[in-house]
């Protein structure tokens, strides 16, 4: 499998590059936003406390190396929303600038994601070597959708609510690559499946830099995963979202073209690299997720290694008939561990 994973800069381990460099063997690339522009997750260099400028240098200096070590560079421009420079010219100057400059000191990136059609148009027209990806947040799930948008895109990201189907994953696969196109999925999102608040949140997420200046609204949780989990028999929504675990992933080899590892403010991205380029995870699976859950659901966990072996299979022929199927349920009784069971 082709994994690629996000890119962090963390503050008691080693540099980025040093921390994958074990997996090269297994990760082809990286993805990493732009210091200070909205994304997927909070603006790079918005939090922590280190000045902008360290944190460009930092930036600059690990994409030297890790396009010295041969990983393929992915940039980020995935935020769901971008004011009222959505489609502008000021937007069209600004990601044109920000691949020149990467041309000036590393060299333009192979691939740019993007949420925005605006942004792939961009770079479609400026930078036509360039791999133009749908990012995950987009939700293209059908062969219908993908065609619309394939004057804009060379490959996507596979919506994360469909993808444990894996005769429909294939059907899919093949419509791509038929038409020259590469299909990606995200493997470890811990995100509740056709969750009705992601919009919500990726919006806000978009305006983290603003948003964080903000008194918040008292009472209210934004994050609605968080709070159905927390709430009481909560913890069976997990076991219905989109993730994939490591021992299922092999299941995909040959139909998905590139594996996305979310990690980019995991706090042990290395863990997961381990998890996924082995095929094998002993331990909480909550663990392994981006956004985790271990928190919101201790002291219960979630046991990696008591699945049974059609798993997968199972569950990626759910018809959403919950009321009386019972499975998600059957399976939570005999995985979920209290403390140190």
């Amino acid at each position: 499998m082709n994994f690629a994973i996000g890119y962090q800069q963390p503050e008691d381990e080693p540099r980025f590059p040093e921390l994958i460099e074990p997996f090269r063997m297994s990760i082809g690339e990286v993805y990493f936003p732009w210091v200070g522009l909205p994304s997927g997750r909070a603006p790079l260099g918005c939090r922590g406390g280190n000045p902008g400028w360290n944190v460009q240098r930092i930036l600059e200096e690990d994409l030297i190396e890790l396009r010295r070590m041969g990983f393929k560079l992915d940039l980020l421009f995935n935020a769901s929303c971008h004011g009222g420079e959505a489609a502008s010219q000021a937007l069209d100057s600004e990601i044109t600038s920000i691949v020149e400059h990467m041309g000036e000191f590393c060299g333009v990136p192979e691939i740019v994601t993007t949420a925005s059609s605006a942004i792939a148009w961009i770079v479609k027209k400026r930078f036509p070597e360039i791999d133009v990806r749908a990012s995950v947040n987009m939700r293209i799930g059908t062969i219908r959708a993908m065609g619309y948008a394939s004057d804009l895109f060379d490959s996507f990201h596979l919506q994360r609510d469909i993808q444990r189907d894996i005769p429909y994953v294939r059907s899919v696969a093949s419509w791509c690559h038929e038409h020259g196109k590469k299909l990606c999925l995200l493997a470890n999102s811990g995100c509740l499946r056709f969750c009705p608040g992601q919009s919500f949140h990726d919006n806000l997420v978009a305006h983290e830099a603003e948003a964080s200046n903000m008194v918040p609204l008292e009472g209210f949780s934004p994050i609605l995963c968080r709070k159905i989990l927390g709430q009481p028999g909560g913890i069976v929504e997990i076991l219905k979202a989109t993730w994939i675990r490591p021992e299922d992933i092999g299941n995909y080899e040959g139909i998905i073209d590139v594996v996305k590892l979310a990690t980019r403010q995991h706090s042990h991205p290395a863990m997961v690299a381990t998890a996924y380029s082995s095929g094998h995870f002993n331990g909480n699976l909550l663990d392994l997720l981006e956004p985790g859950f271990s928190q919101t659901l201790y002291p219960l966990w979630i046991d990696n290694g008591a699945f049974p072996a059609d798993w997968l299979e199972r569950i990626g022929a759910c018809r959403e008939d919950c009321a009386s199927c019972g499975y998600c349920d059957d399976i939570l009784s005999k995985i979920v561990r209290r403390g140190m069971d």
